[in-house]
């Protein structure tokens, strides 16, 4: 049985990207939750702030605020660029993050969130993360804490047709859609 829908963004635009593995992992191992992955990523036009009202925003900026307004929670999968967020990513956020009009609410606004990340260094994706963490802070969303899910050397916790098989990396993993859904739970 589904009790919630989650959104699911993978940072990366790579087509076989161990983080997007990861969302895939997470609709396997999930109990209760419906994992939906979004694949717009790469849609999305630089921010725009003179477009950005509900008039002129591009439309598959318009979807994803759609998308993430129904959903109960979001669950995003980073890798690390340059120390911190993918630009794309990153740029979904900024798109999604304002109402500047005051008249269609904030996407974000309470919206429950977990982050993960692999990557295949040894420090993975830790610093990615941290940055989105202080960028939720802006949003008001409510950030899943611990666990904290950083696959580092991704390349020994994948097989080679890109399913999660690391015992470890499961359990940390479902702890923490175990730890959205009480977020959820906790706001319904």
């Amino acid at each position: 049985m589904t009790n919630h829908k989650i959104l699911a963004i993978s940072g990366s635009l790579r087509a076989d990207s161990h983080n997007t593995a990861l969302l895939r992992a997470a609709q396997k191992f999930s109990t209760g939750l419906e994992v939906v992955i979004y694949d717009g990523l790469r849609e999305i036009q630089p921010y725009d702030q003179d477009l950005d009202n509900p008039a002129n925003r591009p439309a598959q900026v318009n979807e994803l605020r759609r998308l993430i307004t129904e959903a109960d929670g979001l669950l995003i999968a980073t890798p690390e660029f340059n120390y911190s967020i993918p630009g794309v990513l990153k740029n979904a956020i900024d798109w999604v993050s304002t109402d500047w009009t005051k008249s269609e609410g904030l996407p974000l606004l309470r919206k429950p969130v977990a982050i993960m990340g692999a990557a295949p260094t040894q420090f993975g994706s830790v610093r990615a993360q941290l940055a989105l963490r202080q960028v939720f802070v802006w949003t008001e969303s409510d950030i899943v804490v611990k666990p904290e899910v950083i696959a580092f050397r991704s390349h020994e916790r994948f097989d080679a047709d890109g399913n999660l098989v690391d015992e470890n990396t499961i359990e940390l993993l479902q702890g923490l859609l175990t730890a959205l859904t009480a977020k959820i739970d906790r706001v319904k």
